[in-house]
């Protein structure tokens, strides 16, 4: 337990007000294409999953990710 560190993402100009919904949302697209141009062990991806997981409440991180594989079920049906 002594090597993990928790931080919280950086501030960013995009999300200049205390509502931090959308940058949650927008950290978790950041990781999720990130993994997709890169890999899924890019290390380089690894801050973009630590901003939203510190971001994000993990019922949201469910629920977008629910919302993500029905989106890509209905974009591949036939």
């Amino acid at each position: 337990y002594d090597d993990i560190q928790i931080e919280t993402a950086p501030a960013d100009f995009r999300f200049p007000t205390t509502n931090q919904t959308r940058h949650c949302f927008t950290r978790y697209v950041e990781y999720h294409r990130c993994v997709a141009a890169k890999g899924d062990d890019a290390p380089e991806c690894e801050k973009f999953a630590k901003y939203y997981r510190s971001l994000c409440p993990s019922e949201w991180v469910c629920a977008l990710f629910h919302a993500f594989l029905n989106t890509a079920a209905r974009q591949f049906s036939l």
